[in-house]
């Protein structure tokens, strides 16, 4: 679990860099196929971290926990998860599922 996942981690994670704790643990898992939980938080959810977000969607083993965005007014761009659904989205990743709804307001 990976939680906050910052949108430069989400960055470094669709990417394949690995030059942090973090990141080397989240590629040793994957390698090993087991799952990998991801609690966003960022401020460029919707901008540029977007389609980091979409390759990481698409990743075997990778499970999100619900997220929306925070204050669609003041911060367009900006995506959190919902903490309190992170104890359910590791129970459901470890039977290899994605928990739904994954978007969520």
């Amino acid at each position: 679990m990976v939680a906050p996942c910052t949108g430069n981690t989400l960055g470094k994670l669709a990417n394949a860099i690995t030059d942090t704790a973090v990141t080397m643990v989240v590629k040793a898992h994957l390698r090993n196929e087991k799952p990998v939980v991801l609690a966003i938080s960022t401020n460029d959810g919707l901008g540029g971290n977007a389609v980091n977000i979409g390759r990481l969607l698409d990743k075997k083993n990778v499970y999100f926990v619900p997220f929306g965005q925070d204050n669609p007014k003041e911060k367009p761009r900006s995506l959190v998860c919902k903490m309190s659904l992170l104890a359910d989205t590791i129970e459901c990743a470890c039977q290899g599922v994605q928990i739904q709804p994954l978007l969520i307001r």
